[in-house]
């Protein structure tokens, strides 16, 4: 699906990453600052996962925390898992 979301470049760069991510995988924060080249900008990409306005479209529900566990999720955590589950989640 072809989406336009706008945003910063950073935001763009993490959502572009974001897509990357195949269904049933899941990334955590610092994993995904250094897939778009800013290692130690964990938090920033935590902001930018906050403000994807295309959940799904660009699955934001497949960046969990650095030791496994689900994080926020703007439809909750119980949606975030049912999102995972339904995928096939293999963890990484």
């Amino acid at each position: 699906i072809r989406v336009d979301p706008g945003g910063t470049e950073f935001q763009r760069r993490v959502w572009g990453a974001l897509r990357k991510v195949p269904p049933g995988r899941t990334v955590s924060y610092g994993e995904l600052a250094r897939a778009v080249g800013a290692p130690g900008a964990a938090r920033a990409v935590g902001a930018a996962n906050g403000s994807n306005p295309v959940g799904i479209v660009i699955p934001c529900h497949r960046v969990i925390g650095a030791d496994g566990s689900l994080t926020g999720y703007a439809g909750g955590v119980e949606r975030k898992e049912w999102l995972l589950g339904h995928e096939g989640n293999r963890s990484r």
